[in-house]
């Protein structure tokens, strides 16, 4: 009896099931591959954000692209009239886990006084939870026991994971003069979902972590108040003061007492009564109980955040993302109408009417936590000069160096402070691990020079960057400490100069 076949239908139903099964799995396959692709492209992306040239082989956590650990500082709620000059407390400090990115220009050797402290402030940041990048824009290549003395200066051993602190020097060519101070927006806005804080300042203002606290709880005080879209047309300012020593003494033991009466002065802002010449009442009604602002709006400094940062992009006349020359008279081009180029970047491009015309606040209850310490503390002394504020053309000649200067050195028995760096290295030969990481990577101060172009420096200006640029990569390839002809310095006759 022959064999009975089955039927033709389902044999062609179990063809089909067998053709949809192969066709489920080359879909799940296609799947997998696609999503295994954006996982790897995602990653490679990522790995190459955090190793740029500029902040890359840092010791710290890559923190860049992590939430900040603090929301309630960007919280933006309705609140009460009494809440507006009483925040609700959190509890974390306003600056733990802050991402603060802080850019410094700093032409050359001139200020290094000042800008020691201005990196003692940010380093103090660390100190109080944050986690710092900071970029010195300069000219000069800092001599390798300089930047070792940094290094211990600059280490940040807060233990918490949420703070951390890393320096880099970005190395530009002399030539750019007052342009140093341009290079900063574009870093900013590179950089623009990566940091909670900007801070863009001159190297001679000392900003602590009191400075950044303040600005972000007014920050998020008016954000309050006027709500987070009108918050965009205010950012809060700073005010600088200076000592006003007197004029005609030198401090010593006779003359102490000559500080009796000496106080902060704020030398740019003038004019009687204060509250109509010196200080504006804020236009906003509910903001106008809290802020002032003050007539005279240079800072020398500011600080922003991100949200506000990309909304003066689109702001009408501002564009604070494209970096130009500050306004000058068209027939002398070279001649400014509102400030050198030092001030259009710092504040007048920010809050000139003409320009971003964003209004500048100051707490009257808080100001003295947004005033700051010009540490050079010679500006009061221009006040009531020939073109200077305050001085006419009947009034004392502002006197400026002509190079015929000469200066008395302090006492050769002060010990400096680069001196007492050296022996301490001497003595303590074991301490060569201290800027190395726990992969063995360098982790102290970084020096980039990709904008640099030698061709056009002078012969010994030439030979004496490189020699030092040199003497740097060879300081990092070993670890980051010292050698025996590091340290053979006549340190009295030493000088910064290249």
């Amino acid at each position: 009896m022959a064999a009975v076949s089955g039927p033709p239908n389902r044999r062609r139903s179990t063809g089909r099931t067998a053709s949809m099964s192969r066709l489920r799995l080359l879909i799940l396959m296609i799947t997998s591959f696609l999503f295994g692709l954006a996982v790897c492209s995602t990653f490679l992306l990522w790995k190459v954000h955090n190793n740029d040239p500029v902040l890359s082989t840092s010791h710290l956590p890559h923190y860049h692209n992590v939430a900040s650990a603090n929301k309630a500082v960007f919280n933006t709620k309705s609140q009460t009239d009494s809440s507006l000059i009483d925040s609700s407390s959190t509890s974390t400090s306003i600056l733990e886990g802050l991402r603060i990115l802080v850019t410094i220009a700093s032409f050359d050797f001139m200020q290094l006084p000042h800008l020691e402290e201005v990196l003692d402030g940010f380093r103090d940041l660390c100190y109080a939870g944050s986690k710092v990048d900071i970029v010195i824009y300069t000219t000069v290549v800092y001599p390798v026991a300089f930047i070792d003395m940094f290094n211990d200066r600059m280490r940040c051993n807060n233990p918490s994971p949420n703070a951390g602190l890393t320096t880099t020097m970005i190395l530009k060519p002399n030539h750019v003069r007052l342009h140093l101070v341009d290079f900063h927006r574009e870093l900013f806005y590179d950089r623009i979902d990566q940091y909670d804080v900007f801070i863009y300042t001159e190297d001679d203002i000392r900003v602590s972590p009191t400075t950044v606290a303040s600005y972000l709880h007014e920050t998020e005080r008016v954000e309050r108040i006027v709500g987070s879209t009108h918050a965009t047309d205010y950012n809060v300012g700073i005010v600088r003061y200076e000592y006003d020593f007197p004029e005609n003494v030198i401090i010593t033991d006779k003359t102490r007492h000559a500080t009796e009466n000496v106080t902060r002065v704020y030398w740019e802002h003038l004019g009687k009564p204060v509250m109509e010449k010196a200080v504006k009442k804020v236009d906003d009604e509910a903001l106008s109980p809290y802020y002032i602002s003050m007539t005279l709006h240079h800072q020398g400094m500011y600080l922003a955040t991100p949200r506000l940062l990309k909304a003066w992009t689109t702001r009408k006349n501002c564009h604070f993302d494209q970096i130009r020359d500050r306004p000058a008279r068209k027939d002398k081009p070279g001649q400014p109408t509102e400030g050198t180029q030092r001030v259009w970047m710092s504040s007048q491009m920010l809050y000139g009417g003409k320009h971003c015309a964003v209004t500048q606040l100051l707490p009257v209850d808080n100001f003295g936590q947004l005033t700051v310490l010009h540490l050079p503390n010679k500006n009061y002394r221009r006040v009531g000069k020939q073109g200077r504020i305050g001085g006419n053309d009947k009034a004392p000649k502002n006197e400026f160096s002509d190079g015929t200067e000469v200066f008395e050195r302090s006492h050769p028995l002060l010990l400096k402070a680069l001196e007492l760096h050296i022996e301490m290295k001497k003595e303590f030969p074991n301490l060569k691990t201290l800027n190395v990481g726990k992969h063995g990577e360098y982790t102290g101060v970084r020096v980039v020079d990709t904008d640099v172009k030698k061709n056009h420096f002078h012969k010994d200006h030439k030979a004496a960057f490189e020699e030092r640029l040199n003497a740097y990569r060879e300081y990092v390839s070993r670890g980051g400490y010292l050698t025996k002809a590091d340290m053979d310095l006549d340190v009295e006759g030493w000088t910064m100069q290249a």
